[in-house]
């Protein structure tokens, strides 16, 4: 089975609360989360939030959207496995090779090391002080997962980590121990690639 779509869930949300998938209050939710991911995982308070969705609305939705988590999430074979800092750069190279800017990114894995999603943490030169753990570490525990991986690019083609670079690997290794989901590996994406975990600060 494929996994959905947002315009599969559009149909599904709509369905469930008796609207059109074009409806301001559809619309309402989907531009309020930034991925599938988020969608998934949104709650009855947040969508109480936006106008015309009360406590009824919001059940319904949260039910149809754990349904869908579920039978998304029951598909492993069409997860992509991480082995090695190798595997992390093919599976973000083609999008990220163009890209003027620097993008962080998070990769959340399950004990198996599938990819269970992927998201952009920011956007910008990399910064200790932009990176906060709180955003890293909150969609990886709200998602259960076991395991993190964190990757950006140097759009200069040189993927030679800087100090800012192995500062926010450290700060983020130390927040995992504590809350219990281990950082794997920071990679950086260029003309090829650094593992900040085989240059040993990991």
């Amino acid at each position: 089975m494929k996994q959905y779509n947002m315009e599969t869930l559009k149909t599904l949300l709509a369905n469930t609360i008796n609207e059109k998938p074009d409806s301001y209050t559809i619309q309402q939710i989907f531009s309020s989360v930034q991925s599938f991911h988020d969608l998934i995982d949104v709650s009855e308070e947040e969508l109480m939030t936006i106008k015309g969705i009360g406590k009824t609305k919001a059940k319904a939705i949260v039910s149809a959207l754990q349904l869908a988590k579920v039978m998304y999430e029951n598909h492993d074979e069409e997860r992509y496995v991480i082995r090695s800092p190798r595997d992390v750069y093919d599976y973000v190279y083609a999008e990220m090779k163009y890209l003027t800017q620097e993008h962080f990114v998070l990769l959340g894995l399950n004990t198996k090391n599938q990819v269970m999603f992927k998201q952009t943490v920011t956007v910008g030169t990399l910064n200790a002080s932009l990176v906060h753990p709180r955003e890293v570490f909150r969609p990886l525990i709200r998602r259960s997962c076991a395991s993190a991986i964190v990757l950006h690019n140097h759009p200069s083609g040189d993927p030679t980590p800087s100090r800012e670079d192995i500062k926010v690997t450290e700060r983020l290794s130390e927040v995992g121990k504590i809350v219990g989901i281990e950082l794997l590996d920071h990679v950086i994406v260029g003309n090829d690639y650094v593992s900040l975990k085989e240059k040993g600060y990991l």
